[in-house]
């Protein structure tokens, strides 16, 4: 049954042109934005976040989706020929997709790139499909007690995994369940933290918030001038497709590296918080170690562009599965999906397994079929990568926040939401500027109702004995652990800097 149903909806969305259409834009739109330093792919997707009120749930969810999905294949092409990561989790690819430009062989590393990025996004959504049965049984067996120790997990990963220090993003994943506790109260129905605005009193709109913390904060540093980069002098360089073709099938040559990193990145993915920083650096590790020739990295070795890139792409597919199953966005980038599929009135959850099963199916293949399209169109734009450099990122601050104010008003029609936007975008520049991490915030935001909800109804049911459950206590374990690994980890580096000083 589970077959037929996966290969209707392929059906489905290979047949349907407005579905064909609507990622035929998303794609090179989460290409663009990924390559371009300074935008970034969290930014493209609230901004497409205007575009999708009034859609259909299905054709809006794949269009932000496939967005999403082809960012960081986007963000290795600034990595690669000018040595400026397009986004974190194009860092890794770095070391030696740069060196190889530098060697003469940028557009194999293009090629080795794309390639890469294709077959760990189709990877990743197979990795995803094959676990579906298996998840069913046990996403059921989750209950409200679970839901509120999975939010909090949720919020103390990506709050000890996002900064050098642990108190700062403690304190923004708090700050935000406080701006999620905004409105009625669920219990009660009194208002809490009103202040008496009349407005406040549906809490405050998630698109708002997330506008205010990325959209704002990076348009104000590019207008100062923080975000601007200069790489002119490799505007207009041509690369051939010959060369590209070279690495392409570089990653087919080290198949058995593609196959590893893959698994690996889809595996990170499943736990929230760890994200695409983390998965492309333990691949790249990984293939430095299981190298004959590890003294090669760093120095243009084309595994290390392979290795990062599958982590990227993969990981996107394990990162969905926490975010439509359990309501824990697997990054910070899937919190802002998630806060969009509850505006299209996608409910995350245990219950999507039963009620909504095309949904997921059409998402997984979106994510595999946006892969293959994004790597098609950046082979036959491959010639003219090099003239992205003409592209000035401060001419784009007019449009970017036309479109923040326009889906912050559109969002809940309320022209009070221009004011919050004001004062929540002054908080996310300062949270830029003294690096402070946001996604604690954003994730604050979005899974506090989830958390709120959660924890009445588990208390209704079991009292405070609902911490004593069997899979509560192994998710209160979870959350000391990810607390004292973080610990024990920067006081190992504390410890080590000195010594190698």
């Amino acid at each position: 049954m589970n077959i037929d149903i996966a290969f209707g909806t392929l059906f489905t969305l290979l047949t349907d042109p407005y579905l064909i259409f609507l990622m035929l834009i998303a794609v090179p739109l989460g290409a663009f934005f990924g390559a371009m330093p300074g935008l970034g792919g969290k930014l493209g997707v609230v901004l497409l976040i205007p575009f999708v009120f009034g859609m259909e749930p299905i054709a809006g969810a794949v269009l932000l989706l496939s967005m999403h999905a082809v960012v960081h294949t986007g963000g290795s092409i600034p990595s690669i020929l000018f040595g400026i990561p397009g986004d974190g989790t194009s860092t890794a690819v770095v070391l030696d997709g740069y060196e190889m430009t530098r060697n003469g062989e940028g557009g194999r590393a293009l090629g080795a790139s794309f390639g890469a990025s294709g077959i760990g996004g189709v990877l990743g959504a197979v990795f995803l499909g094959l676990l579906l049965p298996v998840l069913r049984p046990i996403v059921l067996a989750f209950s409200p007690a679970e839901f509120f120790l999975l939010a909090i997990l949720g919020i103390t990963f990506i709050a000890t995994l996002s900064g050098k220090n642990v108190v700062k993003g403690l304190v923004l994943g708090l700050l935000g369940l406080m701006v999620a506790f905004v409105g009625l109260d669920p219990s009660t129905g009194g208002p809490r933290y009103t202040f008496g605005h009349l407005f406040l009193w549906d809490g405050i709109d998630i698109i708002t918030a997330v506008l205010a913390m990325y959209a704002i904060p990076e348009m104000i540093a590019l207008g100062s001038g923080q975000g601007v980069v200069d790489y002119s002098d490799s505007a207009n360089k041509k690369y051939k497709i010959s060369e590209v073709w070279d690495g392409i099938i570089d990653v087919f040559r080290h198949w058995g590296l593609s196959l590893r990193t893959s698994l690996v990145g889809a595996v990170i993915g499943l736990i929230p918080g760890l994200g695409g920083d983390a998965a492309s650096w333990i691949c790249y590790g990984h293939a430095v170690q299981s190298s004959k020739t590890p003294e090669r990295f760093g120095k243009g070795a084309v595994e290390g562009v392979i290795a990062p890139e599958t982590a990227n792409n993969s990981k996107e597919g394990g990162a969905l599965l926490p975010t439509l199953f359990f309501a824990v966005p697997g990054s910070s980038g899937m919190a802002l999906l998630l806060g969009a599929f509850l505006m299209l009135g996608i409910q995350p959850g245990p219950t999507i397994v039963t009620e909504n099963i095309d949904l997921v199916w059409m998402l997984i293949w979106a994510l595999a079929v946006s892969n293959v399209l994004c790597v098609v169109i950046l082979l036959g734009l491959t010639p003219w990568l090099g003239s992205l450099a003409n592209v000035r990122p401060p001419l784009l601050i007019p449009f970017v926040l036309v479109f923040a104010l326009l889906g912050s008003y559109l969002s809940s029609a309320a022209w009070e939401n221009l004011i919050l936007i004001f004062f929540l975008g002054c908080l996310g520049y300062m949270c830029r500027r003294h690096s402070w991490p946001r996604p604690p915030f954003v994730i604050g935001v979005v899974l506090g109702p989830v958390a709120e909800d959660s924890l009445h109804k588990a208390l209704a049911l079991w009292g405070p004995s609902f911490f004593l459950r069997p899979i509560s206590l192994i998710l209160i374990a979870m959350i000391i652990g990810s607390i004292a690994f973080y610990i024990w980890r920067t006081r190992r580096e504390s410890v080590e800097v000195p010594g190698n000083a």
